[in-house]
């Protein structure tokens, strides 16, 4: 059985947040041995001085590659980048060496990640201000991620006990995220998420659409948007084969998939679905990126430099973001479907 664990690519984060303290407190975890083998990308001294704030009993293991892991408990396989100053390391600090650092650790994930010699990766947090401090030349993960691996359009989905929501707009004012609700962006993003849960290996793939307008507009009485452009770019979903219904009235669409009556549910607008998956359980709501040649999955949380070194932070969603990586791995397609 411990043959079909996946390795499980874990890049420490920005140096100065919570990463590595969050990472070192999940690889304390049984279950997380059970279903796979973590390995750390990132610094050796950034990681012992986080076992000593956390106050775990662990070794770190360097490996060169990671097929050298032991992928034990109580031993921590590190590829050691070596690329941080410990002693000018400040906690909670916006710093050029930690933005670099951080990029230099996901950058080594994803060629792992291309090499086969890793199945999944999860991300702890990087700072944005700190990878301007660098240059890096990105201010997040995704569009990171996105280059790194030859991708276009990476497709977020959250996943928290069970329920799935993916997003038809992200970043947007309201406003600008209602313009861009039309019934082809509607029919082509039920395509593409249907082909991301295949890609994760569900079988069943039923999909509710959520509903822009109190009541899904109550045929035009609140609103029009749903009558000329959500229902519209369902049913044109459906003769391509995808199994898909709505407009449902957001206010109850969330409850009925997280008690199984849908599969995934197509959010909106950024709020909508994130107020969903974080009032359901906010430490276990889980990002995963699609679209990408490897499988990704991430904390749904920042760098918390307020809290950093001070063994604060829970661990919760980290432990959580390994395990939803191993569930996926063993059934994840590379093929661009």
């Amino acid at each position: 059985m411990a043959n079909e664990r996946a390795i499980i690519g874990i890049p420490m984060g920005d140096p100065a947040g919570i990463g590595p303290e969050i990472t070192m407190k999940s690889l304390t975890k049984a279950d997380i041995y059970d279903v796979c083998k973590p390995l750390v990308i990132g610094d050796t001294a950034v990681l012992k001085k986080a076992i000593a704030i956390v106050g775990a009993n662990l070794q770190i293991n360097e490996v060169n590659k990671p097929s050298e892991g032991k992928y034990e408990l109580g031993t921590v396989d590190v590829i050691n980048l070596n690329n941080i100053n410990i002693d000018e390391l400040q906690y909670g600090e916006v710093s050029a060496q930690g933005g670099q650092g951080a990029f230099e650790y996901i950058k080594k994930a994803v060629e792992l990640a291309m090499a086969d010699e890793v199945q999944a990766i999860a991300t702890t947090p990087i700072n944005k201000e700190s990878l301007q401090a660098a240059k890096v030349p990105y201010i997040g993960h995704t569009e990171m991620l996105e280059d790194l691996a030859g991708s276009q359009d990476p497709l977020t989905m959250f996943e928290v006990k069970g329920m799935r929501i993916f997003f038809l707009t992200r970043h947007l004012s309201l406003k600008d995220a209602i313009d861009q609700i039309t019934k082809e962006r509607v029919r082509d993003y039920l395509i593409r998420c249907d082909k991301a849960l295949q890609r994760l290996g569900v079988e069943n793939r039923r999909f509710a659409v959520a509903g822009l307008n109190p009541h899904s507009g109550e045929n035009g009485l609140f609103g029009w948007e749903e009558v000329k452009e959500i229902k519209p770019g369902i049913e044109a979903a459906v003769v391509e084969g995808i199994d898909a219904v709505g407009p449902v009235p957001a206010d109850s669409v969330f409850f009925q998939a997280l008690n199984g009556k849908y599969d995934a549910v197509l959010s909106l607008y950024h709020d909508q679905g994130h107020i969903a998956a974080k009032m359901t359980d906010f430490h276990r709501t889980i990002s995963i990126t699609n679209g990408l040649p490897f499988l990704r999955t991430s904390v749904d949380h920042g760098t918390a430099f307020d809290i950093a070194g001070k063994n604060i932070a829970e661990s919760v969603s980290m432990e959580e973001c390994i395990k939803v990586a191993a569930q996926y791995a063993p059934n994840f397609t590379k093929n661009n479907l």
